[in-house]
């Protein structure tokens, strides 16, 4: 059966985090076959733009890391690497990863937990937020998560905001030949799908607001990038990642 996981919040994962009913990837939103299979392709992308993770001894901070195969990846990573890792998530979602040495558990809603954090500000060295920048764009002030995210960056230090599901990437991909052999054979269907570049999505991530992020990141004196998403990952085809780094 195909579980529905759009218009989820913060409370919506607390819950499901909980639940023994959904498989790990389901607790965090994706449906088994959006990332069975594929997590090793994935931290693999996100070492790649985050070469920080590769040097020994830094600090990392991750935002919202669920409790499926990557936050565990990078726990392992870390221990490999002498990092000391600080993860930021609600309780019940800490709750499901295993405690580790360098590992800090940090219980709250990202950014409203600045107390929590309040020694760590210029101190980290990598700062990754995967499949989360979506919800965060609903539920928080997101030139908060990025103006706070700034601040506790390291000098040298490497943001990456990534698997940012952008509706004007989708639109465009449907809209090709590509696209639409894409959505008829995951379908089973022989239409296409129905694409209209003029209407204003509610709540969804498009073109402006990832350029309008890449903007104050650089008026805040940071580099920022706007990346495509290796191939062989399961939502390329739709999905686009944004590298920060402070010089």
């Amino acid at each position: 059966m195909t579980r529905a996981f759009d218009n989820l919040g913060y409370e919506d994962f607390r819950r499901m985090a909980g639940d023994p009913a959904l498989s790990a990837h389901e607790k965090i939103g994706f449906p088994d076959a959006y990332r069975e299979g594929y997590e090793d392709a994935i931290f693999g992308d996100i070492l790649g733009k985050l070469p920080n993770l590769q040097d020994r001894s830094k600090a990392i901070l991750d935002i919202g890391p669920g409790c499926a195969g990557l936050p565990r990846r990078l726990i392992g990573h870390s221990a490999a690497h002498g990092h000391e890792l600080v993860l930021v998530d609600s309780p019940e979602m800490l709750a499901q990863l295993p405690d580790a040495a360098g590992v800090i558990k940090v219980p709250g809603f990202y950014p409203d937990c600045e107390a929590a954090l309040a020694g760590w500000k210029g101190k980290f060295d990598a700062i990754l937020c995967y499949s989360v920048f979506h919800y965060i764009f609903v539920e928080a002030g997101f030139w908060k998560f990025l103006d706070y995210s700034l601040e506790l960056l390291a000098d040298g230090g490497q943001m990456l905001i990534g698997d940012i599901p952008n509706i004007s990437k989708r639109k465009r991909f449907f809209s090709s030949a590509a696209g639409v052999r894409f959505h008829q054979s995951f379908m089973g269907t022989t239409e296409a799908p129905q694409v209209d570049f003029r209407s204003v999505e509610t709540n969804r991530i498009d073109d402006a607001v990832i350029l309008g992020v890449i903007m104050r990141a650089r008026a805040q004196g940071c580099d920022a990038y706007w990346l495509p998403q290796s191939r062989g990952l399961p939502m390329a085809n739709r999905r686009e990642d944004v590298l920060i780094v402070k010089p």
